[in-house]
């Protein structure tokens, strides 16, 4: 046999949360037939860092980082209970007590950790804010704080609801949903005239910062107030987002949409606010680790074995023309090969699995459990994968982006005007043109949430968009529907609920419909 490069790599107790529990195996590259390398980001191997604004408030924006790319929280929640992502159980493997098999199914309950971990995450943040700002600040950096903690109260409003305003160190009552979105609302148009006019420092705010999270403010707003839909409400989005585009600090024009998500992303001109993720400095961005198979160390040489635990569901890979460039570019799928181009195996593989050794990511998966195959699903390819990374990645994840704010206006006017809104419709096929395919010649609500989901696939946005758009109780794979409205929020942590017993009229009580 000839380029062979051989391995044997005994796995290891995995970090960061990973479920294995096959801790003999042995993962190989030892063969001669050889594949045309499939994978995206192989062979890219620099990226491009910059430091964030020594302005001392590093404390408070590092919180960005935490939950937001990584396994169990943020993203979990907002991931792996929609459409688009699923955890299957693999035998022994990410079984995890049947949590993201529960998840996947939206049979919440208020012990899942992820759940905990994602309130606490931006209770964290808040918290950070809160201290900062009882020091002595400029007015420009009173805004920044301002905006960012109203940014981890968004997140608060959109998965729980009811939860404490807590602007200082004191504990405060529980307010109910339509007073933590008038609250977030008001903080957002008070910090706007402290903020930056012309292009944000790295990692930090600027007016169009403030107005992009406006306008996904006010898109939802009906949802977070609890009330009909407004035309007021739609206008408010559509000014919100017209601050942004006519400001011309951003563009998708001449912009790859690969480049927004590469390791070498930094300042991209779709950026409005990212979390600024770094191998060394700006650590918990996972992804790799999360989705890819245990052998696809060997296919980009990762410094750590991957997880094995996230994949798409199929419904949602096919829901791409095959000539989307989005589509070859979120996904990793197919057979897996090593840098010299020959296949990698699983010697653990599954008895029943057709493919048998050789990894291949097919769409299509088995089932959810308990005995999903090992190398099902088509993998997370969207920020794609420096050659020989560590666990953390480099690539900087956009919180908010200049196509969210596009596609925002978009709904808004269709909301308002109907589907048939002409500019509703360029500005749609805006986005697809960028992607390499054919314009939509009229727009529907089913066409527009399935556009949404094929450009912000993993931005933690799905389950935000599925419940705006009356999908979230739909059946989906493995998913049977439900109509339980209640559902539309997360159950308040039973950790945090016991934790305040003590506390009187501040003690957390549970969002109806849940035990």
């Amino acid at each position: 046999m000839k380029n062979l490069v051989k391995y044997s790599l005994i796995t290891s107790l995995l970090l960061g949360g990973a479920a294995c529990t096959n801790l003999d195996e042995q993962i190989k590259g030892d063969f001669t037939k050889q594949e045309a390398l499939l994978n995206q980001g192989v062979g890219q191997k620099i990226n491009v860092n910059k430091a964030t604004p020594n302005d001392g408030l590093a404390g408070a924006f590092t919180r960005v980082l935490n939950g937001t790319a990584g396994h169990n929280s943020y993203f979990s929640v907002q991931e792996v209970s929609t459409d688009e992502a699923v955890i299957t159980q693999k035998g022994g493997d990410w079984f995890d007590g049947g949590i993201w098999l529960n998840m996947h199914k939206h049979s919440f309950n208020s012990t899942i950790g992820g759940i905990n971990n994602a309130w606490n995450d931006a209770n964290a943040g808040i918290f950070q804010c809160n201290d900062l700002l009882s020091k002595t600040q400029t007015a420009g950096n009173v805004a920044q704080l301002k905006t960012l903690r109203a940014y981890f109260f968004w997140r608060l409003l959109d998965v729980f609801g009811r939860v404490p305003l807590a602007t200082s160190t004191a504990k405060v009552p529980q307010s109910e949903r339509p007073v933590v979105y008038a609250f977030v609302e008001s903080e957002l148009l008070a910090a706007l005239p402290d903020l930056p006019s012309g292009k944000q420092e790295y990692g930090r705010f600027n007016k169009s910062g403030a107005y992009a999270l406006l306008a996904r403010l006010y898109l939802n707003a009906n949802i977070y107030k609890g009330t009909a839909p407004d035309n007021a409400d739609y206008d408010k989005a559509i000014a919100a987002a017209d601050a942004v585009i006519n400001s011309g600090l951003y563009t998708i024009t001449g912009n790859k949409y690969k480049d927004v998500f590469s390791p070498s992303n930094v300042e991209n001109a779709e950026h409005i606010f990212v979390a600024p993720f770094d191998e060394a400095t700006g650590q918990g961005m996972n992804l790799a680790q999360m989705t890819l198979h245990y052998p696809s160390q060997l296919t980009f040489r990762l410094a750590e074995q991957p997880w094995n635990g996230y994949s798409t569901l199929e419904e949602f890979y096919n829901s791409y023309e095959a000539t989307d460039e989005r589509k070859a570019n979120n996904f990793v799928v197919g057979p897996q090969v090593d840098l010299n181009g020959n296949q990698i195996l699983d010697l653990a593989f599954d008895k029943g699995d057709a493919d048998g050794a050789p990894i291949n990511y097919t769409p299509a998966i088995n089932m959810l459990a308990p005995n999903g195959s090992r190398q099902a699903g088509a993998r997370f390819g969207k920020f794609s994968f420096k050659l020989g990374q560590f666990q953390n990645m480099d690539n900087d994840y956009p919180l908010l982006r200049y196509g969210e704010v596009l596609l925002n206006k978009a709904e808004a006017l269709a909301r308002k005007n109907g589907y048939g809104d002409a500019t509703a419709l360029a500005l749609v096929n805006q986005i697809r043109t960028r992607a390499g395919v054919v314009p939509f010649g009229s727009l529907t609500e089913g066409t527009l949430l399935a556009e949404r989901g094929r450009e912000l696939f993993i931005e933690g946005l799905r389950r935000t968009d599925l419940i705006r758009f009356g999908a979230w109780g739909n059946a989906w794979w493995e998913k049977p529907a439900h109509s339980d409205a209640f559902k539309n929020l997360m159950p308040i942590p039973l950790e945090q609920i016991n934790a305040t017993s003590g506390d009187g009229a501040n003690k957390l009580t549970q969002n109806p419909g849940y035990q």
